[in-house]
């Protein structure tokens, strides 16, 4: 087996290997024009496959990347669209695992390698949404609102990446090509049933995000609620004295203790005893 690594599209060595091999002209456009869904083609004298590889960046973004394999009888071909950390990582460690080996081997062990590095971006992505459901309960910002919808922006994409994944999957595992052995058939059903629980994890990750903007709109509901409840508890206790002294401000005759020296204190004191009568109240009706 000859494995063949081009980690620039636009190598030129990506046309010496379409001419040696017979490469369709598509399947090479197809490398070198990137954002393919995930997907498999089989033609005559090899397999052309796309796979996505996904990584989150520091920023907490999303990168998703094309990673696209030509398998024919005693060769394969990777195409890189970037220097992913794990996605070079990937290919280093099944090129080493593959040494000796069939090419259809190496086709799945790089198969598996992809699909392998989407659990740790869902274990990412749950502690994110673990973080936001803390965070949202104790306060509710709008920086945490948008870190939910830059979650749930990156949960879409991922899920549309795994929905192609496990399209491709399910014709791995169904096909009879003369390239792919049969006793790779049964590696091949354990990589669907990889990609079908992790579309799960999506799935339930997602529901969980929901559940999480909903948190943010109560707490954000109910904080509106603390302030108003207090405004209006601060208004009703300045309800009498306010009444008490635009009453004594009409300048009018024959109130009492108008004429009275200590008229101010008298006044006063009535205030502060409707004041504490009404807080009395508003207690007994448990307001606060």
């Amino acid at each position: 087996m000859e494995w063949h690594e081009i980690r620039d599209p636009q190598d030129t060595e990506l046309d010496r290997l379409a001419e040696r091999y017979r490469l369709h002209p598509l399947h090479i456009e197809d490398c070198r024009h990137r954002d393919q869904n995930a997907k498999v083609e089989e033609t005559r004298g090899y397999l052309f496959a796309v796979l996505k590889t996904v990584q989150v960046e520091e920023d907490g973004s999303l990168t998703v990347a094309d990673l696209d394999v030509f398998l024919g009888r005693d060769f394969i071909i990777t195409v890189e669209e970037s220097t992913q950390n794990a996605c070079r990582s990937m290919i280093e460690q099944a090129r080493a695992a593959s040494a000796g080996k069939r090419a259809d081997e190496a086709f799945y062990r790089v198969t598996d390698g992809v699909v392998d590095t989407y659990l740790p971006v869902l274990d990412r992505f749950s502690d994110v949404i673990d973080e936001l459901e803390d965070q949202v309960l104790d306060r509710p910002t709008p920086e945490e609102l948008a870190r939910i919808f830059e979650t749930k922006r990156n949960l879409i994409m991922l899920r549309r990446v795994l929905v192609n994944t496990r399209d491709l999957a399910t014709h791995l595992q169904r096909t009879e090509s003369e390239l792919i052995h049969r006793d790779l058939w049964p590696f091949l059903r354990d990589v669907y049933d990889h990609v079908a629980r992790n579309l799960d994890l999506v799935e339930m990750q997602r529901d969980l995000l929901t559940g999480t903007l909903d948190i943010y709109l109560s707490s954000v509901a109910n904080r509106t609620n603390q302030v108003m409840k207090v405004l209006t508890v601060l208004g009703t206790i300045a309800l009498p004295a306010l009444v008490i002294s635009s009453i004594y401000g009409m300048n009018m005759k024959g109130l009492p203790w108008i004429d009275s020296p200590h008229a101010s204190a008298i006044v006063g004191g009535v205030m502060l005893a409707t004041t504490l009568a009404l807080l009395g109240i508003l207690r007994l009706m448990r307001w606060f």
